[in-house]
C-alpha cells in the first residue's frame, strides 16, 4: 500500500513516521523544501505551501496513493487557537480531500482535536456532542463534519483522529513541559496556574504509535487518540519536578486560570482494530 503523509516534518509527523515505516508500506511525504529528507520516507513531494497548492499539484502528489494521512495545519503556539490561517487550512484540506475523492483513493485520515467537543461533558467519547469555541477548534470540527457527509456518498473510507494533550519529543519551547524543564534545570521558579485542571496526557511517541495503528485500521468516523488517564496539571507538573528533585520551585496560582480553560478534558481511547495489510505494493 502507498501512503501520502502531509505534515510529516511536524511534531506529530516525526513521531508517526517510525511506526508507519515498520509497517512495510511505501511512504510518500510532503515537504516544503527539497533539501528536507525524512528517515523512513520512500518518496518526497515538494510543495512549499500545501494549502495554496494548485489542484494539479495536489493531484500529482496523490497519484498512485491508497491512503492519505493528513496532519498538516497551522500550529504556531502563540496564536493558533484564533489565527485566521485556520481558514486557509480549511479550504486547502477540503481541496485535498476533493482531489482524493476524485481519484478514488481508498481511505482519507484527518487529524482533529479534543477541543472540538463540548468540554462540559468532561469525559469525552466520539459520541460526545461537538461545541467548539476557538477558530482552530471550529475549523477542525467544520472540516470533520463536511468530510463525514461527503464520504458517506463515496466508496472511499474516512476517519478522523482527535488528539488530546501531547508532550515530549521536540516540543515548542513555549509549551508547558519544555517551560517546566527549562526552569527546573536552571533552578528557577516555574509560575503556574492553580493546576486544578484535569487533562489527558500522552507522550508524543505513544501518540505516533496509536495514530499509526488507527490510520492502518478499518475504523471509520471519529476516534480519540489519547491515554484515557485523568491527571491534574498540578500532578503532571509535580512528576516532572520530581525528576529534578525541585518540587519546591513550582508556584501554583502565580498565574490566573484562564476563564475559558475547560475544567476537565479526558478521552475514551480508541481501541485497536484489524490493520490493513502490511506488505509493500
Amino acid at each position: 500500500m502507498r501512503i501520502l503523509i502531509t505534515g510529516a516534518t511536524g511534531y506529530i509527523g516525526r513521531a508517526l513516521l517510525p511506526s508507519l515505516s515498520r509497517s512495510g508500506h511505501v511512504l510518500r511525504c510532503v515537504v516544503r523544501d527539497p533539501s528536507q529528507t525524512l528517515a523512513g520516507a520512500d518518496e518526497h513531494v515538494v510543495l512549499p505551501d500545501l494549502f495554496t497548492a494548485s489542484d494539479g499539484e495536489l493531484r500529482a502528489a496523490l497519484n498512485g496513493i491508497d491512503l492519505v494521512i493528513h496532519l498538516a495545519w497551522y500550529v504556531d503556539a502563540r496564536d493558533y487557537l484564533h489565527a485566521l490561517d485556520n481558514l486557509v487550512c480549511v479550504s486547502g484540506t477540503l481541496r485535498l480531500a476533493h482531489e482524493a475523492l476524485e481519484l478514488g483513493i481508498s481511505r482519507f485520515v484527518g487529524v482533529g482535536t479534543c477541543l472540538e467537543y463540548d468540554a462540559n461533558y468532561g469525559y469525552l467519547t466520539p459520541q460526545t456532542p461537538l461545541a467548539p469555541v476557538s477558530v482552530y477548534a471550529c475549523a477542525k470540527a467544520g472540516v470533520y463534519q463536511t468530510l463525514l457527509a461527503a464520504y458517506e456518498r463515496a466508496d472511499s473510507d474516512f476517519a478522523w483522529a482527535r488528539l488530546f494533550h501531547i508532550y515530549g519529543g521536540q516540543e515548542d519551547p513555549r509549551r508547558l513541559t519544555p517551560y517546566l524543564r527549562a526552569r527546573l534545570a536552571a533552578g528557577q521558579v516555574a509560575e503556574l496556574t492553580s493546576g486544578r485542571q484535569i487533562r489527558d496526557y500522552m507522550h508524543v511517541d505513544a501518540v505516533g504509535e496509536q495514530l499509526s495503528r488507527f490510520a492502518l485500521s478499518e475504523t471509520s468516523g471519529a476516534a480519540n487518540i489519547c491515554s484515557g488517564d485523568p491527571v491534574t496539571v498540578a500532578n503532571f507538573a509535580q512528576r516532572i519536578a520530581a525528576e529534578y528533585g525541585r518540587e519546591d520551585l513550582l508556584r501554583f496560582g502565580a498565574r490566573p486560570d484562564r476563564p475559558d480553560d475547560p475544567a476537565c478534558l479526558v478521552g475514551e481511547p480508541w481501541s485497536a482494530a484489524p490493520a490493513i495489510g502490511d506488505s509493500r505494493s
